[in-house]
C-alpha cells in the first residue's frame, strides 16, 4: 500500500512482482531466514522470473526473464520478499532517473529535485517510506548518489563480493566493476542485508563469489565493511 502511495507521488516503481503473496504463505512452513518476511525492493535491471529487466530501453521490453538472478534467489532463501522493481535512467549511465518508458522519478523530499541515479527509484521509494530495504547497483556512484540525494544509507560492496544481477548485457564496457548493494534508512539494515546475502546459498549458486561470510567484528570496530 505504502509503495503505491509513494509511486503515485514520485513515479519510482516500474513493476510489481507477482507471486509475493504466495511466497509469504510458503515462508510460514520454513525455518526463518535472516530477512524473514521483509519486503524488499529491487532495481529494474535485476533479473526476476516472469518479469523484464528493461534498463530503461525499449529494445528489452519483450524479453521476459525465465529465472531469478542469484541475488533474488538468495533474498528469497533468507525469507525476504522481493515485491517491486524500481526505476532507473536509460542505460543506467546517468545521475538522474528518467527514461522514455517509465518517465521521470522525483525526489520525495523535494519534487523539484532529482532523486539521483542510477538507483534513483530505490532512493525515492525508500526515502518516501514505501520500502524499508532495497537492492541498488553502483559503478560510479549509482548507490551512493541517490542515497546522498535522498538522505539514506547505501553501500557499494567490494568488487565481486555479491553475484551480479544477471541482467541484459550492458551496452558499455566498463573499466570499473559494477556492484549490487543494499540501500536503507540506517546502517544496521545494510549490515543485516550483507550478512544475509553472504551465505552458503550465495557461494553455492555462484562459485565465482569468494566464500567469505560477513564479518560483524570488523563492522563493530568501525572499519569499512
Amino acid at each position: 500500500g505504502e509503495a503505491l502511495e509513494v509511486n503515485r507521488e514520485v513515479n519510482c516503481v516500474t513493476d510489481f512482482i507477482h507471486g509475493c503473496e504466495d511466497q509469504l504463505q510458503k515462508l510460514k512452513q520454513k525455518e526463518k531466514g535472516l530477512l524473514y518476511g521483509i519486503p524488499i525492493s529491487i532495481k529494474d535491471h535485476i533479473n526476476c522470473k516472469g518479469h523484464i529487466s528493461s534498463g530503461g530501453m525499449v529494445k528489452f521490453l519483450g524479453q521476459v526473464k525465465e529465472e531469478d538472478s542469484v541475488i533474488v534467489q538468495v533474498l528469497k532463501h533468507q525469507g525476504g520478499i522481493p515485491f517491486v522493481k524500481t526505476n532507473i535512467p536509460q542505460t543506467m549511465i546517468n545521475y538522474d532517473c528518467s527514461n522514455l518508458i517509465f518517465g521521470q522519478t522525483l525526489n520525495p523530499l523535494n519534487h523539484q529535485k532529482s532523486p539521483g541515479g542510477s538507483s534513483g527509484g530505490e532512493g525515492a521509494l525508500i526515502a518516501g517510506r514505501g520500502s524499508i530495504l532495497g537492492i541498488g547497483s553502483d559503478v560510479a556512484g549509482s548507490i551512493r548518489l541517490p542515497s546522498s540525494f535522498c538522505g539514506l544509507c547505501g553501500l557499494k560492496p567490494t568488487g565481486n563480493r555479491i553475484s551480479p544481477p544477471g541482467c541484459s548485457d550492458s551496452p558499455f564496457v566498463l573499466a570499473v566493476m559494477g556492484m549490487l548493494g543494499p540501500m536503507a534508512r540506517d546502517v544496521d539494515s545494510l549490515a543485516l542485508c550483507m550478512k544475509a546475502l553472504l551465505c552458503q546459498e550465495m557461494f553455492q549458486l555462484d562459485p565465482t563469489v569468494p566464500p567469505i561470510p560477513f564479518d560483524e567484528e570488523v563492522r563493530l570496530r568501525g572499519a569499512p565493511m
